[in-house]
Formats: structure tokens, sequence, C-alpha cells
């Protein structure tokens, strides 16, 4: 079994500044994570390797130090890495980043599964595992907690807002994980050494996986990020003491005062 998983390299959303000028978010200076759910997503395929045998390889798009994501999910016991880095890609909406991404995996080979994070915290759209499938022409089952593989299918655990549905898609398929998925594996020291000493990834450019050029990067994407901006800081709740009868008489005076009731 041969399965794909993208993940991306996001900064860490404790620690994330917005330049009031610009509205953009500001990356200097602020360390760089692996998306969580995309370790979600690598933990389900290293399992299933692990079960059924075959091969994981990770593919990714971003700038040079994207390398660091890399390394960490190769010493996890990714067996391959291919990292699409190229100025011609920067300013990628979703539309465009699920385009390069679809042209990468075709050009990487054949493949059992594709299994993606749900969704990245930088941006919460969850847009680009949907779209990779429609550029691959694949079924897919989102917001999968349990997964299963059969001789030529896969049986998936949906979560919905009410509860959970049972999915069977045949294979290739995509899937996107959700963090009930699993808890992902912490690398080991020999895995770390191995992946700075024998493990290999590959820099792509983007005439290296043969992406039309009006398709990619900004040039490619419709949709643009006007402006973004934090909210406003909420005033401190307040703590109300005494008997239930006397914090329901303290809520009814204070909404009556607000001519809330």
């Amino acid at each position: 079994m041969r399965i794909i998983v993208p993940i991306k390299q996001v900064p860490n959303t404790n620690d994330v500044r917005i330049d009031p000028k610009t509205g953009t978010l500001i990356r200097e200076g602020v360390e760089s994570i692996v998306n969580p759910e995309d370790l979600n997503a690598v933990e389900a395929a290293l399992g299933l390797r692990d079960k059924f045998g075959g091969q994981v390889v990770v593919v990714s798009m971003g700038p040079p130090q994207t390398e660091e994501a890399m390394r960490e999910v190769l010493a996890m016991g990714v067996d391959e890495a291919y990292l699409l880095t190229d100025r011609a890609l920067a300013g990628a909406d979703t539309l465009a980043t699920a385009y390069s991404l679809s042209r990468a995996i075709r050009k990487i080979g054949e493949f059992d599964l594709v299994i993606c994070g749900r969704q990245a915290i930088d941006g919460d759209t969850a847009q680009v595992g949907p779209q990779l499938a429609e550029f691959l022409k694949l079924p897919q089952i989102t917001y999968v907690r349990k997964l299963d593989v059969e001789a030529d299918s896969v049986v998936a655990e949906r979560v919905l807002e009410n509860g959970y549905e049972i999915v069977k898609a045949s294979i290739p398929a995509l899937l996107t994980v959700t963090k009930e998925m699993n808890r992902p594996r912490y690398p080991t020291m020999s895995g770390i050494r191995l992946s700075f000493r024998e493990k290999e990834i590959h820099w792509w450019k983007a005439e290296d996986f043969d992406a039309e050029p009006w398709r990619i990067g900004l040039e490619g994407s419709p949709t643009w990020v006007k402006t973004t901006f934090s909210p406003p800081r909420k005033a401190p709740g307040q703590i109300l003491k005494g008997t239930a009868k006397e914090i329901g008489r303290e809520v009814v005076r204070r909404l009556t005062e607000k001519n809330l009731i």
C-alpha cells in the first residue's frame, strides 16, 4: 500500500502577531510547526503501513525552511518526502495550492490513498483536501475519525455535527482526518538520525511537476485576502456567588438594568 500525505508548515498559533498597518501575519521570529491535524494524517498513514506494509510519502509546498517540517515527519517514520518550493508558487490560495499538489502527486506516481489533515490552523478553510480530491478525480471522505481498509475499499467513520456516519469508498481515495483520529507518535532517536543521514528530501520547482504557470501562485488564485485582524478583547467575565436563588435574582436584576428582559 502506498499512501501520500500532504502536510503544511504553519505559524504556532500560540504566538500569532498581526501587522497593524498591513493586516497580515508577522512570520519573522515566530515559531513554525507542522500543522497539528497533518500529524494525525501522518500517523494514520504510518499505522496503515505498519499493518499492511508499503510506503508513506509526504509532499509539502512552501519556502525552503519547510525542510524542518519534512525532517520531523521523516523522523516519525515516513519513507519519502517531496518539497515544492519555488517563488512562482508564492501567494497561492487554496485552489492554486490544491492544483500544485495534485500535479506533484501525479508526478510522484501510483498510490492507494491520499490522507490529509482536516484543515490548517493558519487558515481554517478545510478546502485544500476536497479541492485536491477533485483535481485527482478521487472519491473523498472528510472529517474522518476512524478508518479501516478492506480488499479494494476504505471504510471510514465520519464526524457530523450531531453524530457520525459510516462511509465506504473504493480505492484509490482521499481522506481528511480530525484530531480524534489518533495520537501522533514521537520521533525516535534512530528516526531523527535516519531523517538527516539516510533519507532524502526531493526539492521540486514548478517546472519539475509540469505545473501550468497561469494556475499557480498569485496568478492562479481567484481569491485574495483583503485584510486580517485580531478580534477586540472582550471585557473580563464576572463570577456571581451565593445560592442558586440569589444568583438567579442577581442575573435577572442585571439583565433588567440593561433592558435585555
